[in-house]
């Protein structure tokens, strides 16, 4: 179980990092307006929140990163990291777009039900 919940956090942490990388460098290339369906005028218009929005994906997957490099005994800086990975999906869910709920909210909250399984198992 401490495998799986590993594989989920580093995908949940990649996906962090992705996001990262549109944000921060694509947001007004074509596959960073095409993925958040922007306009090459308001890409432009909000390139610089976006870049700082980007930043932010970056430290959630550096804690997550930095939790499983520390093995079992990160296990609270895994929660941290997915619990406010899951708070920021739910509230991109309901403020946003409901596609959020799927592609950020519910990774994270499978992997904290993973962790905490695995954390039984060991």
């Amino acid at each position: 179980m401490y495998l799986l919940a590993s594989i989920v956090i580093g995908l949940v942490a990649l996906l962090h990092a992705y996001f990262l990388v549109l944000e921060m460098f694509l947001w007004d290339k074509p596959a960073g307006m095409r993925a958040f369906g922007q306009t090459p005028a308001s890409a432009a218009a909000t390139k610089v929140l976006a870049a700082n929005q980007g930043l932010y994906n970056g430290f959630l997957a550096a804690g997550l990163v930095w939790g499983l490099w520390l093995g079992p005994e990160g296990f609270g800086v895994k929660v941290f990291f997915l619990a406010c990975v899951l708070v920021a999906g739910l509230y991109g869910a309901a403020t946003a777009s409901r596609k959020i709920l799927y592609v950020q909210a519910l990774p994270a909250a499978v992997g904290l039900v993973l962790l905490y399984l695995s954390r039984g198992a060991t």
